[in-house]
């Protein structure tokens, strides 16, 4: 039996791409290993379900705020002394890994202390991690690209968090055996960076839902927008302001996910300038990750609000937009050039606005709140979608021959 270590420096609850390929490896006949870390609370509630139901084994390293604190704050500690010495000694062995993220080394020392034929990394702060284990125990690597890291969190070259990424991206990158990403557009941009890698693209989407369609005869219509976290500069501003032009008590604006009593009043607040009634807005904590398509049906419209920048926004496909077309509701989707590739492949399922105009977005919420026919045939076409091509039947079987070619070789 082969034996698969899948590390990440989040949870399990925060990166549902891992706990599938986790899961279909699994369910393959792999023995499965995932290392992680803790992130934040909320996640670890969920983490009890998911890891509780899962086939594959799971340790967490680092500790938590809540029983494990010594080590936590410790690995805390030396993260931040980590920046600090980057940041006025430039990039060094070692010390860059560690600045990278709070668990590198500890990730990088658990993934060593287990032997295995393959060790797939997601996220950046792990990826050293996977390339460091593969070479002290003689096996192959690989890494999950969900994002175009090095611009991620900022399109300035001299950044920190920039300069970081790039030089860890060029020192582990073209040691993998293996690069999968989330959307074509990634694909590209790492293939032209590393000529010597084929990136692969593995689509963000889900196992097939078996889930029960809402009626239709609703007149009022309802948006749906969910993350981890719910916050500004995430496109929903926007939303407000174009729910605002409408002048409409119709359309009402429901989001999911972790949100303080701070920005969740200076959301009511932001809508009541624009003239939007704060009981149009509606908040839910999160869920778990297999829960939130029967939870999302409800509605009528996913919101893809990307707003572009930094570069990684532009590229990226994210788990939320397939979600929606998962879930069998409409699309309205920013002008992002990986967005526009989507529904322009896929037509009919969704329409797109201009992140510049707001007016383009009021103009997309009053036709489909005037032409319930077309809405109804969006997300009928959204789901026939998602059951003939974007699924996860079909992602699958590409990252399992993709495994299966690399640990054979």
């Amino acid at each position: 039996m082969h034996t698969v270590v899948l590390l990440t420096s989040g949870q399990p609850a925060t990166n549902p791409r891992l706990v599938k390929e986790a899961d279909a490896l699994s369910q393959e006949g792999y023995k499965v290993i995932v290392i992680y870390q803790y992130r934040t609370e909320w996640a670890s509630k969920l983490d009890e379900k998911i890891l509780k139901d899962s086939m594959w084994e799971s340790i967490c390293v680092g500790g938590n705020p809540i029983s494990d604190n010594l080590i936590y704050l410790k690995s805390k500690l030396f993260h931040k002394l980590a920046k600090l010495l980057v940041k006025y000694f430039g990039f060094k062995n070692k010390i860059s890994e560690l600045a990278l993220g709070r668990c590198v080394s500890l990730l990088t020392k658990k993934a060593k202390s287990l032997p295995a034929d393959l060790y797939i990394a997601h996220n950046l702060g792990a990826l050293p991690a996977a390339v460091l284990a593969a070479k002290k125990n003689n096996a192959k690597c690989g890494f999950d690209a969900e994002d175009f890291h090095r611009n991620e969190n900022s399109d300035d070259a001299k950044h920190p968090e920039v300069l970081l990424n790039i030089y860890i991206e060029n020192k582990y990158l073209p040691k993998l055996n293996y690069l999968t990403t989330s959307s074509p557009l990634i694909s590209e941009a790492y293939q032209l960076l590393y000529p010597t890698l084929t990136p692969q693209t593995i689509l963000n989407v889900f196992p097939k839902q078996d889930i029960r369609t809402f009626s239709d005869n609703n007149p009022k219509l309802k948006l749906f927008w969910f993350s981890q976290t719910i916050g500004f500069s995430r496109g929903l501003e926007d939303v407000i302001k174009a729910m605002g032009m409408l002048k409409s008590n119709f359309v009402e604006l429901h989001m999911l996910g972790s949100i303080n009593l701070s920005t969740k009043k200076a959301f009511e607040n932001f809508a009541k300038e624009k003239g939007v009634d704060h009981h149009l807005l509606f908040f839910y904590p999160p869920i778990q990750a297999s829960e939130i398509f029967s939870f999302a049906s409800q509605f009528d419209i996913g919101l893809a609000t990307e707003i572009g920048v930094p570069y990684n926004r532009d590229l990226c496909l994210t788990n939320k937009i397939f979600t929606y077309i998962h879930a069998g509701l409409a699309t309205i989707a920013s002008d992002t050039t990986a967005q526009m590739q989507l529904l322009t492949t896929f037509k009919e399922m969704g329409m797109i606005y201009e992140r510049k105009k707001i007016k383009t977005l009021h103009d997309i919420f009053y036709t489909y709140l005037n032409d319930k026919k077309m809405l109804k045939n969006h997300k009928i076409n959204a789901k026939r979608y998602a059951n003939e091509e974007l699924n996860w039947d079909i992602e699958k079987d590409k990252f399992i021959s993709l495994v299966k070619k690399i640990v054979q070789h």
